[in-house]
């Protein structure tokens, strides 16, 4: 069975200004999305589920249904906040709903084989894509999950901060913990640092840091929904609270229910969270076109 690619798509892009999921970024209009899809595509996966607000739902559909079929199957997986399929029965008013674990887990009646999840705003290239595929083909298990990691000086932004989960890996390259650093950036002497307490404190430029490019299997839902439910209670009354990936994946290796192989890519990741962000993403991918990596039209 081929593995399944989540993209987790249903974020408000507030600081964006709009909805960046389905904005163009490439020569012909492509999305960030539609570069991870075809990445994803020639590395073997055989289905992608987008993680929506149903709302999106008819723009997301007529955006990508026409260009990828035939190209591989799809699927739509709604993020909302009823909480009442997870066994809560409350109603909690917030703005926005729990995070990205809780989008991982709203999938969870909708995927049945081994399955990555990534951002929609994030590109990530191929290395990573065929990496990912070959664990969720060959290693990965209900108690060994994996993520990707990039080196934190191919992560960085020339124009200002960036705040990054540096993983902590043991000898036998399974993450030991996921440790969330606020500001990082290049020091003055092209060295890589980040700020704690007022310090500069350095980090050696390969550190593995993740971009949220997660491996699992089904057995993820049952294992977290606990901790959800648990994750709820504790901030009911908290509007901002996010239940993110990394605390499943901090949970699950500190109960020993599940290992996390750190996989390592050196490809340069680039992303958009604000509007100043698109041109300079609109360059790296009309470099990756001129160098041959992507063709000028993806779905012709």
């Amino acid at each position: 069975m081929k593995p399944t690619l989540l993209i987790l798509a249903a974020g408000m892009a507030s600081r964006y200004g709009s909805m960046k999921q389905v904005d163009g970024f490439g020569p012909n209009g492509e999305t960030i999305i539609d570069y991870s899809i075809y990445d994803a595509i020639k590395a073997g996966f055989g289905k992608v589920s987008f993680i929506i607000r149903e709302e999106f739902a008819e723009p997301f559909k007529a955006i990508f249904e026409p260009k990828l079929k035939g190209r591989i199957e799809t699927d739509y997986v709604y993020q909302s906040y009823d909480l009442k399929p997870f066994g809560i029965d409350k109603t909690i008013e917030r703005a926005k709903p729990w995070g990205t674990a809780h989008a991982v887990l709203s999938a969870r009646n909708q995927i049945h084989e081994p399955f990555c999840v990534i951002n929609a705003d994030d590109f990530y290239g191929y290395d990573a894509f065929e990496k990912m595929a070959k664990f969720l083909n060959t290693e990965v298990a209900d108690d060994k999950f994996s993520i990707i990691g990039y080196q934190v000086d191919r992560t960085l932004s020339e124009y200002g901060t960036v705040s990054r989960g540096v993983c902590q890996v043991d000898e036998n390259g399974n993450m030991v913990a996921i440790n969330e650093r606020l500001k990082v950036y290049f020091a003055k002497d092209g060295g890589v640092v980040y700020e704690e307490d007022g310090k500069e404190i350095s980090l050696p430029s390969n550190t593995p840091v993740s971009m949220n490019f997660w491996g699992f299997t089904p057995a993820v839902f049952k294992k977290t929904e606990p901790f959800f439910k648990a994750f709820v209670e504790k901030n009911e009354n908290d509007p901002k609270a996010e239940f993110f990936i990394p605390l499943i994946g901090d949970e699950l290796i500190k109960s020993g229910e599940a290992s996390f192989k750190v996989i390592p890519t050196g490809e340069k990741w680039f992303g958009v969270t604000y509007k100043e962000d698109k041109p300079i993403v609109q360059k790296s991918i009309s470099e990756l076109v001129k160098n041959g990596t992507y063709p000028e039209n993806l779905w012709p």
